[in-house]
């Protein structure tokens, strides 16, 4: 660079620095005269003292023993409720439908009504039906009341008024 080129810095040069009143350099720190130094090694603290041993493993012993105790009171308690939970439903099932077990196959059961509500007890004939009965539809009835008002309507007679459905 030639002098008559000039810095970047060159107008900070002539800048006055102040210096701040409330500014203040520390002062040095002196150390205490009965400091302890660091020795060479600290292989003289590295020193485990095993009389703590037998009590930490005391209660580590204990507190293993209560977490066991717990969790095993916890499970009890889960598969109290999930059986509970399990015996409700399956007692809701059997007042919908007696006799229901969704692990076994449908027996029926007879339901225990009041005298009141009890349907009257099957007649013999009704109780041995014949084997290739079959039940009648709401169709055949209507078919069967339809040949009865033909036959009486054919035979001249006023046919009585029965139950149509």
């Amino acid at each position: 660079m030639t002098g008559s080129e000039t810095s970047q810095y060159a107008a900070a040069a002539y800048a006055p620095l102040i210096k701040n009143p409330s500014l203040r350099v520390p002062e040095p720190a002196t150390l205490p005269p009965d400091i302890h130094p660091l020795p060479d090694t600290l292989a003289d603290y590295m020193v485990y003292p095993y009389t703590l041993e037998p009590h930490v493993l005391a209660l580590e012993s204990a507190r293993r023993t209560t977490a066991a105790s717990h969790a095993a009171r916890r499970e009890a308690y889960l598969k109290h409720r999930d059986e509970e939970k399990e015996r409700r439903r399956r007692e809701t099932l059997r007042r919908v439908a007696p006799g229901f077990d969704p692990s076994a196959p449908l027996v029926p059961t007879r339901a225990l009504h009041s005298p009141s509500n009890s349907v009257s007890a099957p007649t013999p004939a009704q109780s041995q039906p014949s084997v290739h009965s079959r039940t009648k539809s709401v169709m055949d009835d209507l078919v069967e009341q339809l040949a009865v008002l033909d036959a009486a309507k054919s035979a001249g007679r006023t046919p009585s008024p029965g139950p149509l459905l």
